[in-house]
Formats: structure tokens, sequence, C-alpha cells
């Protein structure tokens, strides 16, 4: 298992969350996400290390960016 930390910015309700989340949970490998909405810190499990750009790539189409 394998877990890193992302800030998410722009970020502003619990539809928010819930769209980065079923973003980022879309990647292959992706166990958990746990995001804290205050300060955009999203903590990201998986099976294996993830892609930087697959993850860039699950925030924008969320319409939200990694800081």
């Amino acid at each position: 298992m394998t877990t890193s930390t992302y800030t998410v910015t722009g970020m502003t309700c619990g539809h928010c969350v819930a769209s980065v989340t079923e973003e980022l949970k879309g990647i292959p490998g992706v166990e958990d996400v746990a995001i804290e909405l205050s300060t955009g810190k999203v903590e990201v499990t998986s099976a294996v290390p993830l892609d930087p750009a697959a993850v860039r790539g699950a925030v924008e189409e969320a319409g939200y960016a990694l800081a």
C-alpha cells in the first residue's frame, strides 16, 4: 500500500469533494481517497505508486487543479 498526499485548489463544497473523489477512485489501483475540504488536502491510498500525470488528469477532469 502507498499513500500519497496532494493539495487540490478550488473545492468549496461537498459536491466538489465527491467529484474529485469519484475521479481519483477511477484510477486503477486506487483503494481509498480522503479529502479535507477546508485545506484541500487529499490523501490517496493505492495498491501501487500512482503516476502523477494520472492524478493530475483525474483532478482536472473533475474541474479542479493540483497546487
